[in-house]
């Protein structure tokens, strides 16, 4: 379960900042589409240097490698790629949004779960079942 209650990433980090260190490549898109698929380069690749970010501190930097880690390559860039629509422009929106959310998950905090005993009614049902299942098991022995 996460908890609601960690900071928004506004307050973390300046988004005017951290849009200067993205950077975006268009490429063709694949699959249907026909000709226009074909001359239009539609498909947006968002690159973010996780290692070279002025931005993000040491701890937030760490944060998004841990929980971000089957995004990351290699040289500590997190790759996004978009080609969900035919408009470029719409393309590079939908990266930002994701990048964005991506970034909000990395930094939100799990909340501790505390250790419950399990209630009166469940203990009681879980009683029930061992013996109806012993019952079960007793039928099924023959008597010499």
């Amino acid at each position: 379960m996460v908890s609601h209650q960690s900071m928004s990433i506004k307050d973390k980090i300046n988004k005017k900042l951290l849009d200067n260190e993205l950077e975006f490549q268009a490429s063709r898109s694949s699959g249907p589409g026909g000709q226009n698929v074909n001359k239009v380069n539609s498909k947006i690749t968002l690159k973010f240097s996780v290692v070279n970010s002025r931005v993000l501190n040491e701890q937030e930097k760490e944060m998004i490698f841990k929980k971000l880690d089957k995004k990351i390559n290699a040289d500590g860039e997190l790759l996004i790629q978009v080609e969900e629509k035919r408009s470029q422009y719409q393309n590079k929106e939908i990266a930002v949004r994701k990048f964005y959310d991506l970034l909000r998950k990395a930094f939100q905090r799990r909340k501790i779960r505390k250790a419950t005993k399990p209630g009166k009614a469940a203990i009681e049902k879980r009683l029930k079942s061992k013996k109806k299942q012993s019952e079960k098991k007793k039928n099924r022995q023959v008597d010499w």
